[in-house]
């Protein structure tokens, strides 16, 4: 046991030698906080499975999560959820899917002393207005969105459904937007990678945070909306395209075996719970 716990510290020792040498300077602490981005009541589960594996009417209360991201001495925002607009609105039993907001993400970051102006950098999952509603409060910040996504918001009129108006501060604004072709290596480090994942959205993209204690976390944005979903490969009857969609579950899965990464299913409180309630960070 004595052995192998030396052999343990070694080894860490020895990751963080290689990441200093590689970058010149030591390895960033970083932390990750789950924020409450709102909810959805979702009354047709199919609406998010191609294939109708859900009981007829079967419902679900989605969550929209977002997370804040500390790397060193930089805050990054994944994600940006719902509209400040949608605070205490109601939610329906019949409408297919209705949205609410209960508190704002800038409530929460006073609640940890962190103030819009201190955010960095807002990365994007994908353009759907549950994922972008409330980033107009940073517009400061530089916007990280895959190239797919900013090309159909950017375009005229917008392309697949798009609208740029959440993100209107970037796209035809003055805001500082940096559309991200394939994987992006955040903070050059390993230690913040978005993972290029189109079928849900043209340049759809996940999260990998790399953590000392927790290990690498996956963030899904929207690969998956759901558990049961994950396992079955079901797809939205609205995504973009159902074979890249496919393919990035393959990729996605194979991704999270391979390194061993708690998985974060973004619109599921069974996944987010996973991660240490607010104000709590996992290091």
């Amino acid at each position: 046991m004595k052995r192998a716990l030396v052999l343990l510290v070694a080894g860490t020792v020895l990751a963080g030698v290689c990441a200093f040498a590689a970058s010149g300077k030591p390895p960033a602490e970083v932390k990750l906080w789950r924020l409450d981005c709102g909810a959805a009541q979702v009354n047709d589960l199919n609406v998010f499975n191609d294939t109708r594996a859900f009981p007829a009417n079967a419902k679900m209360r989605f969550t929209a999560s977002c997370y804040l991201i500390k790397h060193g001495d930089t805050y990054m925002l994944w994600d940006t959820g719902l509209s400040a607009a949608l605070k205490g609105a109601p939610t329906s039993d019949k409408d297919p899917i209705s949205a609410t907001l209960s508190v704002t993400i800038a409530e929460q970051l006073a609640k940890i002393g962190v103030k819009p102006a201190d955010i960095a950098l807002v990365g994007i999952s994908h353009y759907h207005f549950d994922h972008t509603g409330q980033a107009g409060a940073f517009p400061q910040a530089r916007l990280l969105i895959g190239k797919g996504d900013y090309d159909s918001l950017a375009a005229t009129p917008p392309r697949n459904g798009a609208d740029p108006t959440p993100l209107k501060n970037w796209i035809g604004g003055a805001g500082k937007a940096d559309p991200v072709t394939g994987d992006r290596d955040v903070f050059g480090d390993g230690s913040v990678t978005m993972i290029d994942l189109p079928g849900h959205t043209p340049g759809h993209h996940a999260l990998l945070v790399k953590l000392a204690r927790l290990g690498p976390v996956l963030l899904s944005g929207d690969q998956v909306h759901l558990r049961e979903n994950l396992p079955i490969n079901g797809v939205p009857t609205f995504n973009y395209d159902r074979a890249q969609t496919i393919a990035s579950f393959d990729r996605f899965k194979k991704l999270a075996a391979n390194v061993k990464a708690t998985v974060i299913i973004q619109h599921d409180a069974r996944d987010i719970a996973k991660l240490p309630a607010f104000p709590a960070a996992a290091e």
